[in-house]
């Protein structure tokens, strides 16, 4: 978050009064203090112009864990079919 801001050439002081919070609470959320609110965090990305990154953190490709969840209930082994069991 820092690194972006600072690319930008934004100062702590402008960043934080854009996203209408204090300049410890932007201080905070450039740390990584896990406290820090998600409303805080959407404020900073849309101020920097990346409100697509939240998009991104809840697309389907991304839930690494429940990928992982659905691909353990895949079964172990598959049979064939034979052609006696696709009656019509």
């Amino acid at each position: 978050m820092a690194l972006a801001r600072r690319r930008r050439k934004l100062p702590q002081r402008l960043m934080a009064e854009r996203m209408i919070v204090s300049v410890q609470t932007l201080q905070r959320l450039e740390a990584g203090d896990p406290t820090v609110g998600l409303a805080v965090l959407a404020s900073a990305l849309h101020v920097l112009g990346m409100t697509q990154r939240l998009a991104e953190l809840v697309t389907p490709d991304s839930d690494r864990a429940g990928i992982s969840e659905d691909l353990s209930r895949l079964p172990q082994k598959t049979h064939a079919v034979s052609d006696d069991d696709l009656d019509f």
